[in-house]
């Protein structure tokens, strides 16, 4: 049986990877500063511990004997949504935090045959993606970088630092650039939450306030490509299975602006509402994902429709926000 460590288990993506390895009979340990926010999670072990600390991830990767995990997957990191990532109150935490954590495995890779790392779609140069009809970002397009954010510098950092450290030991990495994964249980408030979730949030609670409008960040016309859960997994998976390394995009190249996503949840909720646009933060003007390179090396590229995913997100969101709004009438 396979061994798997999923750092970052206690998240939206790691969560339900852990799912999917014991799903395929993979035997799991997950880690985590906090549990999974919205179910119990399928780990056989899950530890509770700050991954910033070096001592923490040694334990974490340290099984009987010697043995060593088959397979790492790092998705550990300090990230959210636009609210989180482009306010700059959390540019120092953002790139400390993270760049520790891969310091750490990094570091530690005699305990492991193999290691996932999730980049993101952030590390793309930000002059690529200022017109709203973003004709999709390539790998290639990385360099010279300039990205819009601390978050997207720290993801490129740690893209090199894992591939220098493949190179100097000879253990096979593999880099995976997600754009925008989206999908029940993810966060859906707080702050952190991104723009699928965020705004089936507000139409829920527009369905149960009796509003007439929603609030959106600028002026709507944004553009972006999201991909449902199920299919970022699945390119996981197949990225692991491979024989290469990437980076990858894993994204789906079915772009749309944010007004039109917020009239997309109205739809699917049955209500017609007014859209208010106000000043927020934003990141770039349009991002989209070119999926030329996965179909060349995976032979697959995602093509999940987002109304679907959509569909099963709204339907999720809603349920979580009449069920605490119930709750709280409750007490």
């Amino acid at each position: 049986m396979k061994k798997a460590l999923v750092a970052g288990a206690g998240g939206f993506i790691g969560n339900h990877l852990v799912k999917r390895l014991k799903d395929e009979g993979y035997w799991v340990r997950g880690v985590d500063i906090k549990f999974p926010e919205y179910s119990k999670t399928l780990a056989d072990e899950f530890l509770i511990m700050d991954l910033r600390e070096k001592k923490n991830c040694l334990e974490a990767l340290t099984l009987s004997g010697k043995e060593k995990f088959d397979e790492v997957y790092q998705l550990a990191a300090d990230m959210g949504g636009a609210g989180y990532i482009f306010t700059g109150e959390n540019d120092f935490d953002i790139m400390h935090n993270s760049s520790q954590i891969n310091l750490n495995f990094a570091s530690l890779h005699n305990f492991y045959n193999k290691l996932f790392y999730s980049s993101s779609a952030c590390i793309y140069p930000q002059q690529l993606q200022e017109s709203v009809d973003n004709p999709g970002l390539k790998e290639s397009d990385a360099y010279p970088a300039n990205p819009d954010s601390e978050y997207g510098w720290e993801k490129i950092f740690s893209e090199r630092l894992y591939m220098s450290m493949s190179r100097k030991t000879g253990i096979p990495v593999r880099i995976a650039r997600f754009h925008n994964v989206y999908g029940p249980e993810g966060t859906y408030k707080g702050g952190r939450e991104k723009a699928p979730a965020a705004i089936s949030r507000k139409v829920a609670e527009a369905e149960l306030d009796g509003k007439k409008y929603i609030e959106i960040w600028g002026d709507g016309q944004q553009t972006r490509s999201f991909l449902y859960i199920d299919e970022a997994l699945e390119g996981v998976r197949r990225l692991m299975d491979s024989n290469f390394s990437g980076p990858v995009n894993i994204g789906s190249d079915e772009m749309v602006s944010i007004n039109d996503l917020a009239r997309m949840v109205m739809d699917i909720a049955g209500l017609e509402l007014e859209i208010k646009n106000i000043p927020g933060p934003l990141g770039v003007r349009g991002r989209n994902s070119d999926n030329s390179l996965i179909k060349e090396k995976l032979g697959w590229a995602p093509n999940y429709p987002l109304r679907k995913g959509m569909e099963k997100t709204y339907k999720w969101v809603r349920q979580q926000v009449f069920s605490e709004r119930m709750g709280l009438y409750q007490k």
